[in-house]
């Protein structure tokens, strides 16, 4: 079972990630400047990584790592957004 400060963490985290999202969207939406809307992006697939390993883990009746390796997977793919915007700025 997941103890409550392990869930209440994850759902901090998981509320600062959409909400930094929410204000790098609305920042596209100002500055049509496409960077912006792959932060919000890669924040989105951050908060969503935070949660997902306990909801994998209990859903699907999967092994620790194999959640915990899904979870890894998709925060990666949140940092390689963020990291490519960083990269290929509005040339």
């Amino acid at each position: 079972m997941i103890g409550p400060p392990i869930l209440l963490v994850k759902l901090i985290t998981l509320v600062l990630s959409l909400v930094i999202a929410s204000l790098a969207y609305h920042g596209y939406r100002r500055s049509d400047s496409p960077p912006m809307l792959y932060v919000s992006a890669g924040f989105v697939f951050i908060g969503v990584g935070a949660i997902c390993e306990g909801l994998i883990y209990r859903a699907f009746d999967t092994s620790l790592l194999s959640a915990a390796l899904v979870q890894a997977l998709i925060v990666s793919c949140g940092m390689l957004l963020i990291l490519a915007s960083l990269t290929f700025g509005d040339d």
